[in-house]
């Protein structure tokens, strides 16, 4: 059972990684043109604390996937992180204001009847 737990702290640091990011970001604008610009604008995220705790988060998460290897075949444990992009979906639309399509809907049912198939059999 606690394979699980590691499973599930990997896919919850790494989303709130990603949608940590996401969102300081989206109050920065856009990336610049030049490329000292964009050089810049990067070097100058990094020291935004919520941008910090993103990384952070994705450096946990990764120890969370290690300890994870130690109990399941990486076959039976990667399909799990199929999982990301469903609840990413959901966070996206409730919480950053992002667009709902049926496309999508459909799109993330397909991956998690894969990841039950890939899991199951």
């Amino acid at each position: 059972m606690t394979g699980y737990f590691y499973i599930f702290g990997t896919i919850l640091f790494t989303i709130y990684g990603q949608i940590i990011l996401k969102w300081r970001l989206n109050t920065f604008g856009s990336l610049p043109e030049g490329s000292f610009d964009k050089i810049k604008f990067l070097l100058g995220s990094l020291f935004d604390l919520y941008i910090l705790s993103g990384f952070i988060s994705a450096f946990i998460a990764s120890m969370f996937w290690m300890a994870a290897m130690t109990k399941f075949e990486i076959t039976v444990a990667y399909p799990f992180m199929s999982l990301s992009p469903a609840l990413v979906f959901f966070i996206g639309i409730f919480f950053l204001g992002e667009t709902f399509t049926w496309g999508k809907v459909i799109g993330l049912l397909l991956i998690i009847l894969g990841t039950v198939v890939t899991v199951k059999f």
